[in-house]
């Protein structure tokens, strides 16, 4: 059987932690930050876990991460 083929796009976006948990970095810290307060910037940094429907669903497209 061959190799699968990762999500390209997923794979930059999505990694797996030591746990086998799906994490994304937040949206929202490219432009337009003027207007958003420190608290919410702050809040933007961190990583944040996928959905548990949605982990399944990107768990196929980076079989090897």
């Amino acid at each position: 059987m061959p190799k699968m083929k990762s999500h390209r796009g997923a794979g930059k976006r999505f990694r797996v932690t030591g746990t086998g948990i799906i994490v994304k970095n937040k949206a929202g810290r490219r432009h337009i930050l003027e207007k958003k307060t420190p608290k919410r910037k702050r809040n933007m940094r961190r990583p944040e876990a996928l959905a548990a429907g949605d982990q399944k669903v990107v768990a196929r497209m980076i079989p090897y991460k």
